[in-house]
This record gives C-alpha cells, structure tokens and sequence, in this order.
C-alpha cells in the first residue's frame, strides 16, 4: 500500500516528461521547416474533424485535420496529416508548405510563428514542469513523513 505513494507519482511524472518531449519535439520540427527555406505547393487531399469529452455534460473539444501532398525537391511524394490548420482550407485547396528535407521530411502548412511557437512550448513545458515538481515534492514530503511515524 505504501508503495503506491511512490508508483502513481512516478507514473504522473513519466507522463509529464513524456508529454513535455513531445512538445519540445514538435516544436524544433516546424523550426526546422521553417528556417529550412524549403517550400512547395501542396494540395489539401482531406479535411475532417475529430471531437473529444461531451460524457457526463463535459465540454466538447472538436479538432481541425487536413491532410497535404506535395513533391520535395527530390521528386518523392510526401503526404502529410496536420492538426489546426486554418477552418477557409478546404478539399482541393493549394496551399504553400514549408519542409525540412532529411531522411524523413518534416513538413508544415502553418505560416511561420516562430515567437508564437517558442512561447508555447515554453509555458507548456513550464506547466508540465511544474506538475514533475509537485510530484517530487509529494514524494519527499510522504518520505519524509513515513520515518517520522
């Protein structure tokens, strides 16, 4: 039982590190796309949306996709899936992208926000690191508390 102050924090903390990656991830790869000077024209292949809650009278998020194609530079096809876009593209829409070649092509229809960006994933790591912080300090402080007793 007494082990169980220790797992469910660790959990929560492995799922803010995690979560956090991710962020920093994402973030270097539209930097990447946009500093890469790469663009090309790509065609909106798909539009749909995903929604999310609406049980038990939550609220209901709902989530824009598109999905691009576009050639690269080296004459491969390269189709991607974004999320947010803007709700004016439609099916069939040209729009301009941004890409990094590589290995694996990194690729954005977002215009380029560096600022916006960077502050973004910088308060969500913030909040994700505070969350690892909390837990920490939760864990000392039982530790702490468990010798005194």
């Amino acid at each position: 039982m007494e082990a169980m102050f220790y797992v469910i924090p660790v959990l929560v903390m492995a799922v803010a590190l995690f979560m956090a990656y991710r962020v920093v991830h994402r973030s270097l790869q539209l930097r990447s796309a946009w500093n890469s000077g790469l663009t090309a024209e790509a065609r909106c292949l798909r539009m749909f949306t995903t929604t999310h809650g609406g049980a038990n009278d939550t609220s209901v998020r709902t989530t824009l996709h598109h999905v691009y194609e576009f050639t690269a530079r080296d004459g491969r096809a390269i189709r991607f899936e974004e999320e947010n876009g803007p709700a004016t593209i439609v099916e069939g829409d040209i729009v301009t992208v941004y890409y990094a070649q590589g290995h694996e092509i990194t690729a954005t229809a977002h215009r380029p926000s560096p600022v916006r960006n960077a502050a973004g994933a910088l308060a969500l790591v913030g909040f994700l690191g505070v969350i690892v912080v909390f837990c920490v300090g939760f864990m000392v402080t039982y530790h702490s508390m468990s010798l005194h007793i």
